[in-house]
């Protein structure tokens, strides 16, 4: 049974966050689901994973590809994810569903602090899978480093 995990991003954004998660999801040996809720905006992310530095290099694709099975990384928009996730990534307020959290090893709920709609998207979803019954932990950056806040 996995766990969700929320992240409260104050001073960083998920284009600076999110490789530092999928860099220690694939070392867990984690094949990955990046779900996004705008088809552009999962564009802009896979350019910049793309245009990152060589030696953190993270392989990934953008779903439509031919080869998204194989992807160990797939950027999505909450189609199917062909690649078969052990590890949901969700932006821009994509949902998950308590399901996915039983059925993944994690679930990764990134959400912007200084956006109200954000913060309050995030406080339905943890609701929905805690009154579901699954495990979630709350982490946050305000002090300009991540530490746990809360769990349940």
């Amino acid at each position: 049974m996995g766990a969700a995990y929320f992240y409260h991003l104050t001073t960083a954004s998920v284009e600076q966050t999110l490789p530092m998660l999928l860099e220690k999801s694939r070392a867990a040996g984690w094949v990955i689901e990046v779900r996004g809720a705008d088809r552009g905006a999962m564009e802009r992310l896979d350019h910049a994973l793309w245009s990152g530095p060589p030696e953190g290099f993270l392989p990934h694709g953008l779903v439509g590809g031919d080869h998204d099975a194989d992807q160990p990384i797939l950027l999505t928009t909450g189609e199917t994810a062909p690649n078969a996730p052990t590890c949901v990534m969700a932006v821009q307020g994509a949902d998950v569903a308590p399901g996915e959290v039983t059925e993944a090893e994690r679930v990764c709920i990134l959400f912007d602090g200084h956006n109200g709609d954000a913060v309050a998207q995030a406080r339905v979803q943890w609701k929905t899978l805690t009154d579901a019954g699954c495990s979630a932990q709350y982490w946050s950056q305000e002090s300009g480093r991540w530490e746990k806040k809360a769990e349940r």
